[in-house]
Order: C-alpha cells, then sequence, then structure tokens
C-alpha cells in the first residue's frame, strides 16, 4: 500500500539524482542476486546513479512497487522515468539501448 508520506519520499528520491536504482541492498554490497546484475550494468558504463537499499524501510519496499506498477526489485529510474527491473536492464544493456538511453538524456555511458 502506497501512502502519501512513502509517495512524496519516492518522488523526492527519483528527482534528487538523475539514476537512481531501488535495490536490495546498496551499491557496494548487493543483496540479491538482481540488484547486483544491475548494479553491474550500471558500473560497467560508469553511470553514477544512487542507490536506495529497501531493505531498510518495509514502507518504502512495498511502496515503490505500488508508485512503479511493477512487483520487483530492483528498478531503474532515469530522470524521474521508469526504465525497468532486471531482466528489462540487462535486454536493454545488451542491445545498446540502455546506453543511447544514458545519452539521449544527457547522462555520459561510456563502458569501462
Amino acid at each position: 500500500m502506497l501512502d502519501d508520506a512513502t509517495k512524496e519520499r519516492i518522488e523526492q528520491d527519483i528527482k534528487s539524482d538523475d539514476v537512481v536504482l531501488y535495490m536490495k541492498g546498496t551499491p557496494v554490497f548487493p543483496q540479491c542476486g538482481f540488484s547486483a546484475a544491475v548494479v553491474g550494468v550500471l558500473t560497467h558504463l560508469n553511470v553514477p546513479f544512487r542507490g536506495i537499499n529497501v531493505l531498510e524501510d518495509d514502507s518504502v519496499r512495498e511502496g515503490i512497487k505500488s508508485f512503479s506498477d511493477w512487483p520487483t526489485i530492483p528498478q531503474l529510474y532515469v530522470k524521474g522515468e521508469f526504465v525497468g527491473g532486471c531482466d528489462i536492464v540487462r535486454e536493454m544493456y545488451e542491445t545498446g539501448e540502455l546506453t543511447e538511453m544514458f545519452q539521449t538524456r544527457g547522462i555520459d555511458a561510456q563502458p569501462a
């Protein structure tokens, strides 16, 4: 369930940085394989991002699913727009679509 306070917090979070990843764990210590995979893609592309650990707050953990109407975590947001979860991010990365999306939004993305 998404209450107003949680909704406002999520809206603030996704506006605060160009690239925001709701994940289990932290960018340095992801606590699930799917979160680790997305961190790996972003790190490989040298894209700076903010990781938000949903394990620290149940209201955010459940609220982000309602907010995006997406049932799983991780969730990637770019310039306030929901991109997708692990499978979508990985597929977009493999086709080059992810790099292109970052570049068209003014975010430098260059594979290491």
